[in-house]
């Protein structure tokens, strides 16, 4: 990603292939339409199936929700910023993140595309049943949920300013992770793992830019049709 121009508009062509390119993008409507129904029915279905208390599962689920932005740290740090001098994985890691920083004006591309959500979720469900069993069913719709809310996050940090004054440090996090060193501060629904890893940035070192920021926010145009 280094040595890439920002660009304040467009956005990244990743295939030739039209159906392919229409693949990689998605909206949060769509995203939380999509995977919140199949949350409900998975906890629905394991409290109903596997003889688990309601509390037991609501407990699961909220630990879920916090290893997820453990989750969320580590992707963004060492798959999302993957560096290799294959190129396949360069593409690989283009793809998934660095056609954001290349152009992160691009709020189609902030959400993961439904087709490929849809694929990944089976997946870490798969996975996520192989290792805890029954308990899967509590598990993915707290795991699932916070990457929905990570991903919301996201989204607004580029679309309006912090909505309430504790929320800054999120956005000062994310938009100096951009135009000062994407090295630092990988956290985006939270900076709990970045003070834990020793990657968070000084703000008292480091100043916002807002001009700098300015650059990474949505236009009006945008931000008249974000949800």
């Amino acid at each position: 990603m280094k040595g890439q121009k920002v660009q304040n508009s467009g956005q990244a062509r990743l295939f030739k292939n039209p159906f392919l390119e229409l693949l990689t993008k998605g909206h949060p409507a769509i995203s939380w339409g999509l995977h919140v129904p199949i949350l409900i029915y998975c906890f629905y279905y394991g409290y109903e199936n596997y003889n688990m208390s309601f509390l037991a599962m609501l407990g699961v689920s909220v630990f879920a929700l916090f290893f997820w932005t453990f989750f969320e740290y580590i992707a963004h740090r060492y798959i999302f910023h993957l560096i290799s001098e294959k190129e396949s994985l360069q593409k690989f890691a283009y793809i998934m993140h660095g056609n954001h920083h290349h152009y992160p004006k691009d709020k189609t591309r902030l959400f993961m595309p439904p087709v490929p959500s849809l694929i990944i979720a089976a997946a870490l469900f798969a996975l996520q049943y192989l290792i805890l069993g029954k308990y899967a069913f509590a598990f993915y719709p707290g795991f699932i949920l916070g990457w929905l809310m990570y991903a919301s996050m996201h989204y607004l940090i580029h679309a309006i300013e912090p909505p309430f004054k504790f929320l800054q440090p999120l956005w000062r996090n994310h938009h100096l992770h951009h135009y000062r060193n994407e090295n630092l501060g990988f956290g985006v629904s939270n900076t709990i793992w970045d003070k834990v890893f020793g990657t968070m940035f000084d703000f008292k070192k480091d100043r916002i830019d807002r001009q700098k920021s300015k650059e990474l926010m949505f236009d009006k145009k945008q931000k008249s049709e974000a949800v």
